[in-house]
């Protein structure tokens, strides 16, 4: 959820989360976020300190007594006093405007992955597929497949983000470009192909081309 009463900030902010394959929710006011909160979960809150109609800093105590949700403060202040009010509320990061938006999305995704890895299930059944993430293991059928760390790291996007249409930029922004490989999109087909070869047969095919967008995991239940 991003708290943010300037709306092209807002906007902005929203654009490059969903390029990320993240699932944004804007709000401009105090009063809205708490609707959209008391309404539904979410997974990490961007909050502005200074909105039109409440203190941010309250708005935190808020969070933090009756949600367990991981909130970052985002302020045109530096102020010493503030940050550090700010982390005595629990805030996990302090963010202060202007700022870079890689370096907010990758403190983003940062707190994401904390959060999330300490309630991952680290083990994925489907089909015929038996997934074991923590080891890295694949069985097929109850046999060890063999691939590559590319197929995995696919293979595990895919899995777990198996709701979704992935397409071809983000693929490549997670797999390869996170860790500094820039490739085409020739590459990411051959990977696909590649481990869909090893994991699909007659009865399951799980890895799905969405034409002109990208790909999707297709799960027992759609097939």
């Amino acid at each position: 959820m991003i708290v943010e009463d300037d709306e092209i900030l807002n906007a902005g902010l929203c654009y490059n989360l969903q390029k990320r394959n993240i699932e944004p929710v804007p709000a401009y006011t105090v009063e809205e976020a708490k609707r959209l909160l008391s309404k539904d979960s979410c997974d990490l809150v961007l909050l502005d300190v200074n909105l039109p109609d409440g203190d941010g800093f309250q708005f935190a105590e808020t969070i933090a007594a009756q949600y367990d949700v991981p909130f970052i403060f985002l302020t045109a202040h530096n102020l010493e006093d503030e940050v550090i009010a700010g982390y005595r509320l629990g805030a996990d990061d302090y963010i202060t405007k202007p700022f870079h938006i890689k370096i907010v999305m990758e403190k983003i995704q940062a707190v994401l992955r904390r959060c999330s890895g300490q309630k991952e299930n680290t083990m994925y059944s489907c089909g015929n597929l038996s997934i074991d993430f923590a080891n890295q293991v694949v069985r097929k059928n109850g046999e060890i497949l063999s691939l590559t760390p590319t197929e995995f790291q696919l293979l595990r996007f895919l899995c777990k983000n198996r709701r979704q249409i992935l397409t071809k930029e983000i693929l490549l922004e997670n797999i390869w470009d996170s860790r500094g490989n820039y490739v085409n999109e020739h590459t990411l087909s051959l990977n696909i192909s590649r481990l869909r070869n090893k994991i699909a047969d007659s009865e399951f095919g799980y890895i799905k081309t969405i034409y002109g967008m990208g790909y999707k995991w297709v799960g027992i239940e759609e097939e």
